[in-house]
């Protein structure tokens, strides 16, 4: 107990000694002469060590506006209006004099006046208007508007009965005005029922000035204890992005891997991007539907002939090629790459026999030219990756991913068989999602061609090769829906989204 009389902040000592077993809390403003903003943050601090709790009531408190007061103190707008009225048409301009009402009141009671059949109207070269028996008649008894303007407010949104008036009130200009308010009933605990018998008199010291260090005076004095158990503001640190975060992390599972990091612009050239991965130039894919063209054109490599044979003919591949024509214009043309694997094709070229065995793999954004929706992203993170080895196959290919997978917390993994223009064997990878209980698709993956590699390397040699997205991986680990959240920039998001600990 005395531990915890050492820690009392003074604002808390101030309002202990007035609390009983239920006190609200403008009974310990008053009490106190603190300021609301202290005694809440006192009473924040007392219910922290579990010295009180306290129960918040929401309500609203309804009050009368400029106008209201107004018509409480010399009339409802319409009432006047009828009362400077007869059976005889009358001109606006008299009324408005006769009434003092201004011109947007005196348009306001015609209207409601018209709805009552109160008044009649008469349009000529000026608008003309007379009272009705039904006016008179409702001149000369107290409305239901005119009962609520006689309450005693501000009053809780409760004690309203008649909630139609409460409601064509509000539609009035500045009549009626509705705040939200809360009551905070603090009740002491067992805890602080006992701490209420101790002596909390005492004078304590809240923190050290120079003064008292120069003076000395410090020796005598009772300083309070630092409470490091206190619930103190959240802190939000620097932090790199969560999809950065995820990034990262599968970086580090290649690495660990022993495979080298391959780098590459955006922008590309079709003939990289497409044409040295042997697809054809008339493949659906390279439409505008599909894919980000730019201004301008490319240089094209020397390599562009033997690529050219290959489409054609299939060169020294043994194969018949795709046929047809080949076109260096369209080769030529610039775009944002589609994939990652135009690097893996850029590294095949740059490679010579004596450098293999080798591994590499790439994680980058990609572009396609899709429609923005929940599921779907113009630019997103593709990983590729390739493995050189005159001793690869299939198996390698299985177990490298498989042991990725594992990394990214999928523990099944299943192929199964597909096609893409640049492998053969190709496949389709699925991992088995353990809570959901179905199989996923996450990506492509297969064995370079002959045309594709012994084009580029000069050798027909086993390349491993796989193009995955991590973008369903991310939405998973973060519980995200919709894709589009992944690049929102809300800050609140950000801040509080828990840390990639794959």
């Amino acid at each position: 107990m005395d531990s915890l009389i050492r820690k009392l902040h003074p604002l808390e000592r101030a309002v202990l000694p007035v609390l009983k077993e239920e006190t609200e809390l403008l009974k310990i403003i008053d009490s106190t002469k603190l300021k609301e903003v202290e005694v809440i943050r006192a009473l924040q601090w007392l219910e922290n060590k579990k010295i009180i709790t306290t129960k918040i009531e929401k309500f609203q408190i309804i009050s009368l506006d400029k106008n209201g007061q107004r018509y409480k103190e010399k009339g409802l707008p319409e009432k006047i209006f009828l009362s400077v009225i007869d059976e005889n048409f009358k001109g606006l301009n008299v009324i408005t004099k006769k009434s003092k009402l201004s011109r947007e009141e005196i348009n306001a009671c015609i209207g409601l006046l018209k709805s009552k059949k109160a008044i009649e109207t008469e349009k000529g070269e000026f608008l003309q208007v007379k009272i009705t028996d039904g006016g008179r008649k409702l001149l000369n008894y107290k409305t239901a508007e005119e009962e609520f303007l006689t309450k005693n407010f501000p009053l809780k949104i409760e004690e309203i009965k008649d909630i139609k008036i409460l409601d064509e009130l509000k539609k009035r200009k500045e009549f009626v005005k509705i705040e939200e308010q809360r009551n905070i009933t603090v009740q002491l605990t067992e805890l602080g029922v006992e701490l209420l018998k101790e002596d909390l008199s005492q004078e304590v010291v809240n923190r050290l000035t120079a003064g008292m260090l120069k003076t000395g005076e410090w020796k005598n004095k009772q300083f309070r204890a630092y409470d490091v158990e206190i619930n103190v503001p959240v802190k939000y640190p620097g932090k790199k992005h969560f999809v950065t975060q995820a990034v990262e992390y599968v970086k580090s599972i290649w690495l660990d891997l022993g495979f080298k990091e391959m780098q590459g612009n955006y922008v590309q050239s079709a003939f990289w991007d497409l044409d040295a991965l042997f697809v054809p130039q008339d493949h659906p894919a390279r439409d505008m539907q599909d894919t980000f063209y730019l201004p301008g054109t490319a240089k094209l490599p020397p390599i562009w002939k033997k690529v050219k044979a290959v489409h054609e003919n299939g060169g020294d591949t043994n194969s018949l090629g795709w046929g047809g024509e080949y076109s260096p214009e369209e080769a030529s043309r610039i775009l944002l790459r589609t994939h990652t694997t135009v690097l893996s094709a850029k590294k095949l070229a740059e490679l010579k026999p004596e450098d293999l065995p080798a591994k590499y793999f790439n994680v980058g954004l990609v572009f396609r030219n899709e429609a923005l929706d929940w599921k779907h992203l113009f630019e997103f993170y593709q990983i590729d990756g390739i493995v050189i080895d005159p001793n690869a196959n299939l198996k390698h290919l299985k177990g490298y991913l498989t042991q990725f997978y594992k990394k990214m917390g999928f523990e099944k993994v299943r192929m199964r068989p597909a096609h893409f223009p640049y492998t053969e064997p190709s496949l389709e990878v699925d991992v088995f999602h353990p809570i959901r209980k179905e199989w996923v698709e996450l990506g492509g993956a297969g064995i370079f061609r002959p045309e594709v590699v012994k084009t580029l390397l000069g050798i027909d040699v086993p390349v491993l090769a796989w193009g995955q997205g991590i973008g369903r991986i991310i939405l998973e680990y973060w519980k995200i829906e919709d894709i589009r959240q992944l690049y929102k920039n809300d800050l609140k998001q950000i801040r509080e989204m828990k840390l990639w600990l794959k």
